[in-house]
């Protein structure tokens, strides 16, 4: 089957366009908070620990802080560039138009996929002005990277066309993603829990997001390269068949 390049075409730049029109927004404040995270928590908290896992802590936390800007911004990307179309009712346009279910999964996932990389990548060199960086296996940090924009830019557009308020835009990504974000081993390594809580965080997806990210960068892990691998590829698995249903019955897309 050939795609609608030109449709698929058409609503990314679409999509990238808003990005650019909302520059302060989209990439600067993003990038403003992060480098906040480095100062309060490098600062303060990496005077008081010295170092984790080998590792000085300033360094240590740069993936879990790429990590939860990419997450909350794939979502949000994501999910407001299918709801707006929703709210304003031009959604119906994108429907009728001849692109199939996949082209517009594509447009849309697409687009907030390349700008939670193009972050995600303006966050870690930004990162090397504050700590010393070292990146063991970069083919695998780009290909977390990627796997996770786009797994959770998926996640994004599944909420987009869920949620039927701007309210529930931000609520999973503020009262879901975040904390998780922050309980998953953001900030340190969940070995330095005790034995009952390390197997508490394992029920946290996103310590092996962030395990299998960490690893790329220092070879450190808390759970097992392959583990991590397969939830990311797994939750992927499980937002493209959530997707495949909503377009085959009309969920929240017709009235």
């Amino acid at each position: 089957m050939l795609l609608n390049l030109y449709g698929i075409r058409a609503i990314y730049e679409f999509e990238m366009a808003r990005t650019r029109r909302t520059l302060m927004q989209s990439i600067v404040a993003p990038v403003i908070s992060t480098a906040l995270y480095f100062i309060v928590f490098g600062s303060a908290i990496g005077s008081r620990i010295s170092q984790m896992e080998g590792i000085t802590y300033g360094a240590f936390i740069v993936p879990g802080l790429i990590m939860l800007s990419l997450l909350t911004q794939s979502i949000s990307n994501a999910s407001f560039g299918i709801y707006f179309p929703k709210f304003t009712g031009t959604i119906y346009e994108i429907l009728s138009a001849p692109l199939s279910p996949l082209e517009i999964t594509l447009s849309y996932v697409g687009a907030a996929a390349s700008k939670s990389i193009i972050l995600g990548l303006i966050i870690l060199a930004t990162s090397a002005f504050f700590v010393p960086l070292r990146i063991d296996h970069p083919a695998w940090m780009l290909l977390y990277l990627l796997l996770t924009s786009v797994t959770f830019s998926m996640m994004g557009f599944i909420i987009g066309i869920w949620a039927d308020g701007f309210e529930k835009l931000q609520a999973i990504p503020l009262l879901i993603v975040t904390p998780l974000t922050f309980l998953g081993g953001s900030f340190y390594s969940i070995s330095v829990l005790p034995p009952f809580w390390q197997k508490v965080a394992l029920l946290n997806p996103v310590v092996y997001l962030i395990s299998g990210f960490r690893w790329s960068f220092y070879s450190i892990e808390d759970v097992s390269l392959w583990l991590s691998l397969g939830m990311t590829v797994s939750f992927l698995m499980v937002s493209v068949l959530a997707v495949i249903w909503i377009f085959k019955t009309g969920y929240r897309l017709k009235k």
